[in-house]
């Protein structure tokens, strides 16, 4: 432990400094975004010791605000208003998406990875242009599943059971989309470990949604049944729905605004959109490990496992017809974490330029073309990454699966062929 502190110490001060800087600029208040029409009130009652009325008040992701809840009660200890409790809600996403940022520079850095592969990688983990919006929007949470989800893929493939599915759990209760990263998660296991990983997830996501799941008549519960079977009108140009939608006349934002250009979607998108995420997840789930059990003896090897969680979030996105720019940020979290365990030889230069694209797409692009413009840039690089992930993820090609050494406690990987002979030994 001391030799990890001693080693990691300027990456982690550097993770810290980084992540202090993301918020400061992305925190400046919360007038007319998200967390103050959605979650401002709950934890208001929080602060004010009306526990009952914060979980009646928490919204669809109340699950992520009782996790963070003892930081939004540490402004009451100085005398902070609403500004610090808004701030300080934000503080375990940030931490996470640095201590992700340092797990994953110490892998580089024991692998041979270069100052500068390392440097971009604590950069697309702390200092991330997606953050800084989700900071702005009112989502720290998004950065919070996502490292939570990169974790549990990690955790699992060291075979860590226990911790992989507590950090899964975790990322369930914070927000539902994270029962995509399941299939990931509990096929990187060694097959046995597999139902303890499970029990680990359920224990540990109930410990966080059962008080809210009890009160049947408050926002969360209705705000998790119509994410789950939406309707909404909600119709964004990034996903793959958008040309089947119609030009019906004026379409309106949630202040009441106009937005140019905009399609009127089409009544099934609403009802097909979020099924068929987790249909796409399950899909996935199963032709990964038919896979595995031909491939390479029931377990999902770590890299794999990262590319699989990586295209399910992307196509999360695609499929979305709510998509927006932060549910990028778990897709490219998984994609950087893929990168990173490949050989030193290879920067992860694919996070840095998703990183741009998404930026340029949802910030740039919509001042300067038109709504129909911006949806057919977004499916001409997204479309064609997911198809060339999913024919990499099932290719045959050669696999690592994680070995460990008789009587030593690290890991080592031996490449197999597609026909199971050992190659070679590292």
């Amino acid at each position: 432990m001391r030799r990890f502190a001693r080693e990691n110490a300027l990456c982690a001060a550097l993770a810290v400094a980084g992540s202090a800087v993301v918020g400061w600029l992305g925190l400046y208040g919360y007038a007319w975004n998200d967390y103050d029409t959605e979650a401002r009130p709950a934890l208001e009652a929080l602060t004010a010791g009306h526990l009952q009325q914060f979980l009646r008040l928490a919204p669809s992701y109340g699950g992520s605000l009782v996790e963070r809840a003892p930081f939004a009660l540490l402004p009451g200890l100085w005398g902070g208003g609403s500004l610090a409790v808004y701030r300080m809600v934000a503080v375990p996403c940030l931490l996470a998406g640095a201590a992700l940022g340092v797990w994953l520079v110490n892998r580089m850095r024991r692998e041979g990875h270069s100052t500068l592969a390392r440097a971009v990688a604590l950069g697309v983990c702390v200092a991330n242009p997606i953050t800084l919006r989700a900071l702005e929007v009112g989502h720290p949470e998004e950065l919070l599943g996502g490292a939570l989800c990169v974790a549990a893929v990690l955790l699992a493939a060291d075979g860590r059971g226990i911790w992989a599915g507590l950090a899964l759990g975790l990322a369930v209760a914070n927000k539902e989309w994270a029962l995509l990263a399941a299939g990931p998660v509990l096929l990187a296991l060694p097959p046995g470990h597999r139902f303890r990983s499970a029990a680990s997830a359920a224990a540990s996501a109930c410990a966080v949604l059962a008080p809210l799941t009890l009160m049947t008549s408050g926002s969360f519960s209705s705000g998790t049944s119509a994410v789950a079977s939406s309707t909404s009108a909600i119709f964004q140009p990034w996903q793959i729905w958008w040309f089947f939608g119609a030009h019906a006349g004026p379409v309106r934002g949630i202040s009441g605004e106009v937005k140019p250009g905009y399609r009127t979607g089409p009544s099934w998108s609403g009802v097909i959109s979020h099924p068929l995420i987790l249909a796409a997840g399950a899909a996935l789930a199963l032709a990964l490990w038919l896979w595995a059990r031909r491939q390479s003896g029931g377990r999902l090897p770590e890299r794999r496992a990262l590319l699989a969680l990586a295209l399910i979030l992307l196509l999360r996105c695609i499929l979305d017809t709510w998509d927006t720019i932060y549910y990028a940020l778990p897709f490219i979290l998984a994609l950087l974490s893929w990168e990173v365990t490949g050989p030193a030889e290879r920067p992860p230069v694919m996070a840095l330029i998703c990183t741009v694209l998404v930026w340029a797409n949802f910030r740039w692009l919509p001042s300067h073309a038109a709504a129909d413009v911006q949806a057919a840039v977004y499916l001409a690089w997204s479309l064609p990454l997911a198809a060339w992930m999913a024919l990499r993820l099932l290719s045959p090609g050669r696999v690592s699966v994680p070995r460990r050494a008789a009587g030593a406690g690290s890991a080592q990987e031996m490449t197999v062929s597609s026909l199971e002979r050992l190659v070679s030994t590292s």
